[in-house]
């Protein structure tokens, strides 16, 4: 297609069509110039295509299709070569079905863990959703199918989800909800982006011009399509001037019409149309469906979503090797939970897929090689404690070996379009488990659920694994894991925190319909609680494994423009494993507000028994950098940063100190430089004492404070904490004569200094 030639002969009804979403699930069709449909669907973890007969709003009736792990389970594998793999199959699946564009993945932060739609995001910290994102987007991409990356951005509520305003500071919007969109555009090329709901300091996302331009398109280069969340387009023409392309799912011929009148009446330049068109144009000509419908070994892709959860699936607890429960060494199992026979394997709302193969726990049993008893315990769809259903499993529990509960929440519980109001499990289960306990200390808990949940009886039991919403083989994988034919090896993306009280935004998540505050700025999901040390159930990235790792060897080195970081991982355990290094940096230079640690880096690695692999990870610039709104732009301060090797925020096994130098452009010397800028540096504090110190001490300045010495014959208000906290324009203040500062400021600026001089926010703790 030329791009050009087409966009030329388009009339104006033609291209308002192309910018407006037609039937729900298409983009509009242009026969008289040979302009193909475009079909998506829904997609994060599993192809909703939905059914030719379905209505719009019917989120159940969609084609048979693979239902892999959500992604709170997907993103806990912390294996990216895995989360391609994950993309090629779903761009094979959605190939094979005609798709051309995959709506996934879900990358938004888990800012809080009420957030109704944290089982479809990857991660609390950016870093982590940016790598995995990147790999899934790059793995669908790959089978010749497009992605939408959603939703854009800082979508952390579900409540007053289209009109509520998340109101932070830039820093906060660029380090933590920015970033890791930016990591994907700029690493996966996405053929488009889909707009959120929400505002943003109180701009529309699909109307915010400064996000869809400024930052988007002009800072980060992005050239693919932006469309907006189904409904999220208050005004179409303001839409189109900030830099949406296309508005989803459309309003019929009213769209169509009102882009029209727009054009007509001034409101909106077709020029300016006109680049959301030149923009649908690429995707239609850069995405085009397959030709005829394909197909794909089911049962194939249906054993790599066992795969998948197998290296996800999270072991929280293993008191005295509780697990693995093996045939020969388990003796008499009960299962207790109708989770076990009804099974919550995904999440609610848009990613709800019409599963393949759907196999339970109860299902997957035999093939475990384990026998065992079950008994429901309790109503899934009901807080009630049932009598009877408690008196059979306590019963039953009395005389068994071992105990396996399975506990979740219902599906009513937790889906995107609303907020959770609790952590706690339904009251009937958490009574279960705590009864359990008592009469059988060989209790463990197997957990289906969204997103982290508080455990009052986490004491009481010697084993806990975290399965979250485990798709259709969560039967298989389950048993794969707790009988040890697959060592566990996922690492938890987000802090499982003690009480929802102790989460920095608890008083205020969701409590303003129309405002959602920040408040905690930076210091969100671990970088909150490692700053503060506060006590958590789970930390962020922990994930136990039935092996050990040792860490040796740290070795650092850096230049100007990062660090390569080395060591070595060994298997001192007697069963092969997979380890989860983890790097973290904190930064010791800047003089702004940091957490105690940030995660910069990891990998995951498979070490045999006994074995030691060296492993290498690298940090660039922008791994030291953090956002300075005064300059609007990325700085990297020279000084002492920390280098934290570990398997968990908490869990540090190595760790060093390091001095970078950045070799930055000098800041410029000004009135407001203080004097502990001036004497942290060498070459400064020479010439200091060159131009002022030394021209006072040979005038009649007998009373002021820069011409008295100490013992040593040193300035003694160069020594003194009070003087050094003051700027230069307080120096002349006490008498030094204008002149003089004026001549320093002078040299100062005229040196050609290496070190980028920091002049504000100075802490008490930095004074000599």
């Amino acid at each position: 297609m030329d791009i050009e030639k087409t966009l030329a002969a388009l009339t104006l009804p033609e291209k308002a069509a192309l910018v407006s979403g037609k039937h729900n699930w298409y983009t509009a069709t242009i026969d008289r110039l040979g302009l193909p449909t475009l079909m998506m669907t829904d997609g994060p973890s599993g192809l909703r295509k939905q059914d030719q007969s379905a209505g719009a709003n019917d989120l159940n009736n969609s084609v048979k299709a693979i239902t892999y792990p959500a992604a709170a389970l997907s993103a806990s594998t912390w294996n990216q070569p895995l989360m391609h793999q994950l993309g090629e199959h779903l761009g094979a699946e959605a190939r094979a079905e005609q798709v051309s564009l995959l709506l996934g993945p879900g990358v938004n932060l888990k800012r809080s863990p009420l957030g109704g739609r944290n089982f479809e995001y990857l991660s609390e910290d950016p870093l982590v959703a940016g790598k995995l994102g990147s790999a899934y987007v790059q793995g669908v991409q790959s089978q010749h199918v497009g992605v939408s990356v959603k939703h854009f951005a800082a979508n952390n509520r579900e409540n007053q989800r289209f009109t509520a305003s998340s109101d932070m500071s830039q820093r906060t919007l660029r380090e933590l909800y920015l970033r890791t969109f930016e990591t994907i555009v700029k690493t996966a090329h996405p053929a488009t982006l889909m707009t959120s709901y929400n505002r943003i300091n109180g701009v529309l996302n699909s109307q915010n011009r400064r996000l869809l331009r400024s930052i988007l398109r002009d800072e980060w280069g992005f050239h693919g399509t932006v469309m907006s969340d189904w409904g999220a387009v208050a005004d179409h023409a303001a839409a189109l001037r900030a830099g949406l392309d296309l508005e989803m799912p459309g309003k019929g011929q009213a769209s169509v019409d009102e882009i029209i009148q727009a054009v007509e009446n001034g409101e909106l330049d077709e020029g300016t149309l006109d680049k959301a068109v030149r923009h649908m144009l690429h995707l239609l000509r850069d995405w085009p469906a397959a030709q005829e419908p394909g197909t794909y070994d089911h049962h194939a892709h249906h054993e790599f979503a066992r795969k998948l959860a197998d290296d996800g699936i999270i072991l929280l607890k293993n008191d005295h090797h509780e697990l693995p429960l093996t045939p020969k060494t388990a003796g008499k199992v009960v299962i207790i939970g109708e989770l076990a026979e009804k099974p919550r394997y995904q999440g609610a709302g848009s990613s709800h897929v019409n599963p393949s193969e759907l196999v339970t726990p109860l299902e997957a049993l035999t093939a475990s090689g384990l026998t065992a008893d079950y008994y429901p315990g309790y109503h899934l769809n009901e807080d009630e404690t049932s009598d009877d259903l408690v008196q059979q499993a306590l019963t039953a529990a009395k005389d068994a070996d071992h105990v396996i509960v399975f506990a979740g929440y219902p599906a009513s519980a937790e889906s995107e379009g609303f907020d959770k109001n609790s952590l706690m499990l339904p009251e009937n289960q958490t009574d279960l488990i705590g009864s359990l306990a008592k009469v059988n200390p060989h209790t463990t808990i197997v957990l289906q659920n969204g997103s982290a949940v508080e455990m009052p009886w986490i004491n009481t039991v010697p084993a806990v694994v975290e399965t979250y919403l485990a798709g259709e083989a969560v039967g298989e994988a389950t048993w794969d894991v707790l009988t040890g034919k697959v060592n566990p090896s996922g690492h938890l993306t987000e802090t499982f925190p003690i009480r929802l009280t102790d989460t920095p935004m608890a008083p205020t998540f969701g409590q303003d319909p129309h405002h959602e505050d920040y408040a905690e700025g930076i210091f969100m999901g671990y970088r909150y609680y490692d700053t503060h040390e506060m006590h958590v159930l789970f930390p962020f990235g922990h994930g136990l494994s039935y092996t050990t790792f040792e860490y040796t060897d740290l070795n650092v080195t850096s230049d100007a423009k990062g660090a390569q970081v080395t060591f070595n991982v060994t298997n001192t355990g007697d069963v092969a494993g997979q380890a989860v290094p983890q790097l973290y940096v904190a930064n010791h230079a800047s003089h702004v507000p940091m957490p105690t640690k940030e995660l910069r880096a990891f990998t995951k690695v498979a070490v045999a028994p006994g074995e030691t692999k060296p492993v290498t990870l690298s940090l660039n610039r922008r791994d030291f950098s953090w956002w300075c709104e005064k300059d609007h732009r990325w700085r990297a301060d020279s000084g002492d940063y920390e280098v934290m090797l570990g398997e968990s925020s908490r869990d540090m096994r190595l760790q060093t100190k390091l001095t970078m130098d950045f070799q930055n452009r000098p800041s410029q010397v000004s009135p407001e430089t203080y004097l502990t800028t001036i004497v942290k540096d060498p070459e400064l504090l020479a010439v200091f004492k060159q131009t002022v110190i030394k021209p006072l001490a040979n005038g009649d300045q007998s009373g002021n404070p820069f011409v008295a010495t100490d013992e040593n014959g040193e300035v003694a208000a160069l020594q003194n904490r009070m003087f050094l906290n003051m700027p230069l324009r307080a120096v002349v203040a006490l008498g030094t004569p204008q002149s003089l500062i004026h001549d320093f400021i002078q040299t100062a600026n005229q040196n050609g200094r290496l070190q980028e001089l920091s002049e504000h926010l100075l802490e008490p703790h930095l004074f000599p």
